[in-house]
């Protein structure tokens, strides 16, 4: 995920821009968001066991 931020920052900058690296980089940080946020417990992980 480090990876893919800094080359999403470095084609920013660049003066010429490839949209499709731009694309993956992007791509494979919200692979990595939804992977980390599916580690994470519900706030409501609690309540939730109570109603079943």
């Amino acid at each position: 995920m480090i990876i893919a931020i800094i080359v999403a920052l470095y084609e920013q900058v660049s003066a010429e821009k490839n949209v499709y690296i731009m694309v993956v980089a992007i791509v494979i940080f919200m692979i990595g968001m939804m992977q980390l946020s599916a580690k994470t417990p519900s706030k409501n992980q609690d309540k939730e066991d109570e109603n079943v």
